[in-house]
């Protein structure tokens, strides 16, 4: 049975995993690539990258986020009542106090980013902060606060840094063979083409591979982590609820960062989401599973 102990262990094992899946996939391109010309420092190039990609994924990849989703950090005095109320559950969890931060959207949604609890964010929109009350609040925050201290917000957020850069390079192996034209002297054409194919077909692939490794049990997990923390889980049941029926997508939604809200940010599709490559379970699971009913 999963607990917040072993999920912990397991999300730091699969972030690592990621992250030397990265190292081996770029630097084999850069050893054929170098092969292909006999040219030693395009191999030297592709280990530099991979390394300092794995770095910024790992020590960046909250602040690439938080930059990507508009969020902006929340002041006190604008924004006193969710505050304390992150501030009371921080303290209730055993956790240090992460940031606030809040994004600008219609959109009723939240999510936690950061590598460990000692440096972690928490994201809502204002929609969220509409039409929610106090309790509802409080149980949207305790489950993204649940997040942050099973470590699922390591795995998803270096996801985000890890894929978005395979698909950067997918675009400009791509871009570098045709714009060679017809000039396909040396087979460097050919040789490019090749690889931009490989990633253009790598790249969804390894996102829907990282989709199932993230995996849905983690969402439940956090609802019931969060519903013990405030002890009452109809709050969170009831936000659930209302943040799937306004079915309001994000304005900056994008498919690197939907696994890290607390509900889906390109619209709810209701019991679609039960797809297999889905890494948001249907809300009437999750209120189910909180409430029983």
């Amino acid at each position: 049975m999963a607990t917040l102990y072993t999920e912990y262990d397991r999300n730091v094992r699969k972030t690592w995993f990621l992250m030397a899946l990265f190292l081996v996939l770029i630097v084999a391109l850069g050893y054929s690539v170098s092969y292909y010309y006999s040219n030693p420092n395009i191999l030297y190039f592709a280990i530099i990258f991979s390394v300092l990609m794995n770095v910024v994924s790992y020590w960046y990849s909250d602040k690439i986020v938080l930059s990507i989703s508009g969020a902006k950090e929340a002041k006190k005095d604008e924004f006193l009542e969710i505050h304390r109320i992150l501030e009371n559950l921080s303290i209730t969890a055993g956790i240090p106090e992460p940031k606030l931060y809040i994004i600008e959207d219609y959109s009723p949604n939240a999510f936690a980013t950061g590598r460990d609890e000692k440096h972690s964010a928490v994201a809502v929109t204002t929609g969220l902060l509409k039409i929610l009350n106090k309790v509802e609040l409080e149980g949207v925050i305790a489950h993204e606060l649940s997040h942050i201290k099973n470590r699922d917000i390591l795995l998803s957020t270096v996801v985000v840094v890890l894929v978005g850069f395979i698909s950067i390079l997918s675009d400009m192996f791509i871009r570098g063979s045709l714009s060679r034209g017809g000039d396909n002297k040396n087979g460097v054409n050919g040789i490019l083409l090749i690889a931009g194919v490989i990633f253009i077909i790598l790249s969804p692939l390894i996102s829907k591979l990282i989709q199932l490794a993230i995996s849905r049990k983690r969402e439940f997990l956090a609802d019931a982590s969060g519903a013990l923390l405030t002890r009452y889980p109809e709050g969170l049941a009831s936000a659930l609820k209302k943040i799937s029926e306004a079915n309001i997508p994000l304005k900056n939604k994008s498919s690197a960062t939907a696994h890290l809200y607390i509900s889906n940010p390109l619209g709810s599709v209701g019991k679609k989401a039960s797809s297999w490559f889905s890494t948001h379970p249907p809300v009437e699971d999750r209120i189910k599973a909180l409430t029983g009913k």
